[in-house]
């Protein structure tokens, strides 16, 4: 299981040295969408700057206008960029093309997606998948992705990640589930010391394989 440190509610340079700090036990740094709405492009720009050798997901979320939004930010420096599971299936086959075109992948976030949606998405293997509690969820009702089980790996050969509330006590359950990528945030993030708790999730999850 990879590890994806997720970026967020910070400026450029604090996020920079947030990533620096536990840059070895971390396989992927996400560009948060908080940090590409503040700051744009150059958020993504100044990361991969820094982390030549990281990959860099831009958490875009986009819905609409792909081949504009993709290509920007693969310019920009982003290895892998996020689309809503919600988007028009002509928007998300469109990211996958242009994905493709530039040898970079996406990520679908499922957040707030039904069954049926799940359904017709699960043809496009070459994506990422992205079990997804929102912030607000989270906030306001106290969920946590890692609760329940994996909606998606039971279903089909893709690669599944899962972000929402993963804490160092819950974190185990993604790895008996078999997923593939963690995104983790204020766990890190906000922890009283950020690189002995990422060391923490590195143990936890039996290593960094990227």
């Amino acid at each position: 299981m990879k590890i994806q440190l997720a970026l967020d509610r910070l400026n450029i340079q604090d996020a920079i040295k947030m990533a620096k700090l536990v840059e070895t036990e971390i396989d992927w740094i996400e560009v948060g969408t908080s940090l590409i709405k503040e700051f744009g492009m150059q958020s993504v720009k100044e990361m991969k700057k820094a982390f030549p050798y990281k990959t860099i997901l831009a958490d875009t979320k986009t819905m609409d206008n792909a081949k504009y939004e993709l290509e920007m930010s693969f310019q920009a420096g982003a290895d892998i960029v996020t689309v809503m599971g919600t988007a028009p299936l002509v928007t998300i086959k469109t990211c996958l093309e242009i994905a493709k075109e530039n040898n970079k992948k996406i990520m679908i976030d499922l957040l707030n997606t039904s069954e049926e949606q799940i359904q017709a998405l699960l043809p496009f293997t070459e994506a990422i998948f992205c079990e997804h509690i929102s912030k607000d969820e989270q906030e306001l009702a106290g969920k946590s992705n890692v609760q329940t089980k994996s909606r998606l790996k039971e279903q089909a050969v893709i690669e599944v990640a899962a972000a929402g509330g993963i804490t160092l006590e819950t974190v185990q359950n993604l790895v008996e589930q078999n997923l593939d990528v963690a995104i983790i945030g204020s766990a890190i993030t906000k922890a009283k010391n950020p690189q002995e708790t990422a060391e923490n999730f590195k143990k936890q999850i039996g290593g960094i394989l990227s």
